[in-house]
């Protein structure tokens, strides 16, 4: 069965080619031996013809059957009249409870552009991946609970980079640079990097001519740029196509970012890494950082990967900010978390307990901190580095359940704290005293947090600005 935009351009064609030979209807009908309101069935999409009719046709009309299959409209205002067709025919349409235009012969182009202005507008919304602040932190903790079930680990991922490596001719020791361009090349990209790359994206891939755009200079840490590179390779290597939704988005993210931590820390070398140390009893993010030349976070991240997997070690990951509030969470050892109604950690503010907010207080930033933590949920042992960016300060923590606590380094530290949170007479209320002493006698004046009044993402590919990229690839494609 032909589809019905098939068999609309069919029956454009056919009026295009009946009118052109003079004839109406009726007309043709006796020279084809069918009746006129048969052939309007045809003309209008709504019967399909068989092949003998067809053929009938085309020698009616001085034309081939060939010409009359073509998928191209035979004009302008055929062109025109499909795509209102096949606007009308779409979910989006529909679910709008909208009757369509019934298009005549009065009906003037000029219209039709109109309204199939209109048309490719509402598609353009549908396609663009906007999110309310509700649904983007839904679909983010759906991701993460997904992640969880998995012990945070993608096999086929892991087995794509240590392909990718190997073909690139990586053996051992940190990812230099030059592998990484080798891995660009044998995906047919030449890496290049740019002082004018648009603000809002990291990266930008022309993929008309093999170029990955990145900016001039490493971010803090040593692996931003062969990450950056990583993961715009990734896409490519992983098939991705624009979101579809947020959510969607979100997966394409993670996927990349993982990608780039399996070709920047190897499974096979990084397993063997830890597992020695684990036997050594002396696992520490710190060390396992400075062999692969990463930062602390992606040591981190990474041990998230391999540790349930291969060590059969639960474990929790959080990156903290200066005022308490969670970034970046990952738990399958049950460490009791913070969460809003919606199921969402992000955001929400870590007990001040945690060794995540202590160690601010902490004057030697330079080591990792350990600390044990007595919970509803048990007692867990963590270790904590601190650090500041341009945006404030930060905190970087990997623990694990008091009995998995002996193969780390660390284990013998004395502090000790007592978390009851989410009990709110834990860390979320003032001092009785204090409270009796100051309660109606202060104004203090607060800090709005910008980020409250800014719009979520939108767009295929969320917080770019398609104009500033498209003048960016316009420039350099002339270089």
């Amino acid at each position: 069965m032909a589809s019905s935009v098939e068999l609309t351009t069919l029956g454009h064609r056919i009026r295009h080619h009946r009118v052109r030979s003079g004839m109406t209807l009726d007309e043709l009908g006796a020279q084809v031996g069918v009746a006129g309101s048969h052939l309007s069935l045809i003309e209008n999409g709504k019967r399909e013809p068989k092949l003998s009719l067809l053929q009938e046709i085309a020698k009616a009309t001085c034309t081939d059957v060939t010409d009359l299959l073509s998928s191209e409209p035979p004009n302008r205002r055929a062109a025109l009249e499909i795509e209102l067709d096949r606007a009308q025919s779409s979910p989006v349409f529909r679910r709008l409870g909208i009757a369509p235009i019934k298009v005549t012969k009065g009906t003037s182009d000029e219209m039709l552009e109109s309204v199939l202005g209109l048309h490719r507008e509402l598609q353009r919304r549908e396609r663009e991946a906007i999110a309310t602040p509700e649904e983007a932190r839904r679909a983010n903790t759906e991701l993460r609970l997904r992640m969880r079930e998995k012990n945070n680990y993608l096999p086929e991922i892991e087995k794509l980079a240590e392909k990718q490596l190997k073909a690139a001719g990586h053996t051992s020791g940190a990812l230099t640079h030059r592998t990484v361009s080798i891995m660009a090349e044998q995906l047919g990209f030449e890496l290049i990097y740019v002082s004018d790359l648009p603000h809002s994206a990291r990266s930008v891939t022309d993929l008309e001519n093999g170029r990955i755009y990145l900016p001039p200079a490493s971010i803090p840490g040593g692996h931003g740029l062969r990450s950056m590179a990583l993961q715009a390779m990734a896409h490519r290597l992983l098939g991705h196509q624009p979101p579809t939704d947020y959510a969607h988005f979100l997966r394409q993210r993670l996927e990349i970012n993982y990608y780039a931590a399996c070709c920047l820390m190897p499974e096979t070398a990084a397993v063997a890494f830890l597992q020695q140390a684990k036997k050594d009893r002396n696992l520490a993010v710190e060390d396992f950082r400075d062999a692969f030349g990463v930062t602390h976070e992606a040591a981190g991240m990474r041990m998230t990967n391999l540790l349930t997997v291969h060590l059969d070690i639960p474990l929790h990951f959080l990156r903290v900010d200066g005022s308490g509030a969670i970034s970046r969470v990952y738990e399958n050892d049950d460490l009791p978390l913070p969460m809003d109604v919606t199921g969402s950690v992000e955001g929400q503010p870590v007990c001040r307990k945690f060794s995540a907010r202590s160690a601010f207080a902490e004057q030697n930033r330079t080591t990792e901190h350990y600390q044990y933590t007595d919970t509803p949920a048990g007692t867990f042992w963590c270790a904590t580095q601190t650090g500041s960016t341009s945006d404030g300060e930060f905190s970087i923590t990997v623990g694990v359940p008091f009995d998995d606590a002996k193969w780390f380094r660390g284990r013998e530290t004395p502090k000790r704290a007592v978390s009851t949170c989410p009990d709110e007479a834990c860390c979320h209320r003032p001092d009785p005293g204090l409270a009796a002493r100051w309660e109606g006698k202060a104004w203090p004046s607060a800090r709005v947090h910008m980020q409250m009044f800014s719009p979520l993402p939108r767009g295929a590919f969320p917080g770019v600005d398609d104009s500033e990229v498209y003048a960016f690839l316009d420039r350099h494609a002339a270089e």
